[in-house]
């Protein structure tokens, strides 16, 4: 998956971009850790049960001039894309996944596009 300026997650309607708020501070503040390259990378569990758990996960990256930036849905390893609106637990997937969105929207790091 490439850098793009919008996003959305599989099998979802609603697209995202950066905020034009958005800091480098902001984003070590909700977690995202600095790669060598300069990107910020987030990675989150869906499981609102333990962190620790085998289970799909949301991934984010920004490039380091706060320009562009990728977010997916993961398998536990990260290695392929999936789509969570599908298949079991896809409430409770949705409700964590939501979660962590709206924190990145309050904390003007994205935004609906």
């Amino acid at each position: 998956m490439a850098f793009t300026e919008v996003n959305q997650i599989k099998g979802d309607n609603q697209k995202y971009r950066l905020s034009p708020e958005i800091k480098k501070y902001s984003l070590r503040d909700v977690g995202f850790m600095e790669t060598k390259t300069g990107k910020f990378e987030l990675e989150r569990s869906l499981d609102p049960n333990s962190p620790y758990n085998q289970g799909f996960k949301f991934k984010m990256t920004v490039e380091a001039d706060l320009k562009k930036f990728k977010m997916a849905t993961l398998t536990a390893n990260g290695m392929r894309e999936v789509d969570i609106h599908k298949g079991k637990d896809v409430d409770t997937h949705l409700e964590q996944l939501n979660f962590i969105l709206d924190n990145l929207i309050e904390r003007q790091i994205i935004e609906k596009a």
